[in-house]
């Protein structure tokens, strides 16, 4: 895809980017289910098993594929695709289908389904759909509800975080299903959120970053702040995170302000790394509004943010091992702080 004039959301971007997530969410084939099959019965396609989240390779990448399209439909409603996006939620977004998708979660195996990276994404696409003037939260609802109890469940049995750079990451999880706690005003979820974020990271002290792994898309480290920044106050914030990168303003720990190189874009695991590259900048973009302007680390902080994106915002099209996700990813980083 083209490159950027500039490192925000641009009308013309929203639209490259509206018509890559459109090529994929509705695309069943190829598919990697999560998907446990406990008899004959259970060998089903993906269409069949998730009636809306069928698309995008994996349930999970379908799903934040419709929060990028409801996002880009609300921030630039003016693009040529917006006809499109509305008519493929007035499809999606059914009772019905959303019927489907809430009696896949009673299956006794899917405990587990998508934690907790799916279900974090699945809050943040129904906080994104309640700043529609359409029916399609309403809708949705049931599902987001599930979810929702899915993380009260979960939450006070999970002794401790788990601090990857993918999927399972739990501080990942947390900011986005945070936002969604917010959105409906749902203040006993959020102070479970912040509870647990408390006590699972607050104590953090001189992150040594050793990162990035090999099929990292997020950096536990700077995700673990965009976590905390979700739930402390801004105060309590920065004093935190003077502690947790005492050497940020001096580009330390190098690791984390030097892009990733990813040297197979077509290898589901190592396109991972621009993912990594985009989070990150999302990260960077987060922290630094959340410091004070007078910072000294925040212009350093500013211009990894720049770097990070640079370095893979170029390539959210091409291969669909990437395609099918990183335009999500893009955003998040395009529209922070």
């Amino acid at each position: 895809m083209s490159s950027p004039s500039d490192d925000r959301l641009t009308p013309e971007l929203a639209s490259q980017f509206a018509r890559i997530a459109l090529s994929h969410v509705a695309r069943e084939y190829p598919n990697k289910l999560d998907h446990v099959i406990s008899g004959p019965e259970d060998v089903r396609g993906p269409r069949d098993l998730h009636p809306i989240f069928f698309g995008s390779f994996d349930w999970h990448s379908c799903v934040h594929g419709y929060w990028l399209l409801a996002s880009l439909l609300r921030l630039e409603p003016g693009i040529p695709e917006a006809d499109a996006i509305r008519a493929l939620f007035d499809d999606a977004f059914t009772r019905k289908k959303v019927a489907a998708e809430v009696a896949y979660l009673a299956r006794p195996s899917a405990r587990g389904f998508e934690r907790p990276y799916g279900w974090g994404w699945l809050l943040k696409l129904q906080a994104e759909l309640l700043a529609h003037d359409a029916p399609w939260a309403a809708t949705h609802r049931p599902l987001a509800n599930a979810f929702a109890q899915r993380f009260r469940d979960f939450l006070p049995v999970a002794a401790n975080p788990i601090r990857t750079g993918v999927h399972s990451s739990t501080a990942f999880a947390l900011a986005l299903a945070s936002d969604y706690a917010c959105a409906v005003n749902d203040g006993d979820l959020l102070a479970l959120f912040e509870a647990k974020a408390h006590d699972w990271y607050a104590a953090d002290r001189h992150a040594q970053a050793w990162e990035p792994s090999g099929d990292d898309f997020l950096s536990a480290t700077l995700v673990t702040a965009v976590c905390l920044r979700r739930v402390l106050p801004a105060h309590s914030f920065q004093d935190w995170f003077a502690d947790y990168l005492p050497h940020a303003a001096e580009a330390r720990p190098a690791s984390l302000f030097t892009p990733a190189t990813v040297t197979d874009r077509t290898d589901g695991k190592i396109v991972h790394l621009d993912g990594l590259n985009l989070s990150r900048a999302w990260c960077w973009r987060e922290i630094a509004a959340a410091l004070p302007a007078d910072d000294p680390a925040r212009p350093v902080i500013e211009e990894a943010a720049r770097d990070h994106l640079a370095a893979s915002l170029p390539h959210v099209a091409g291969d669909y091992m990437g395609e099918h996700w990183l335009a999500s990813f893009a955003l998040l980083a395009l529209t922070a702080g």
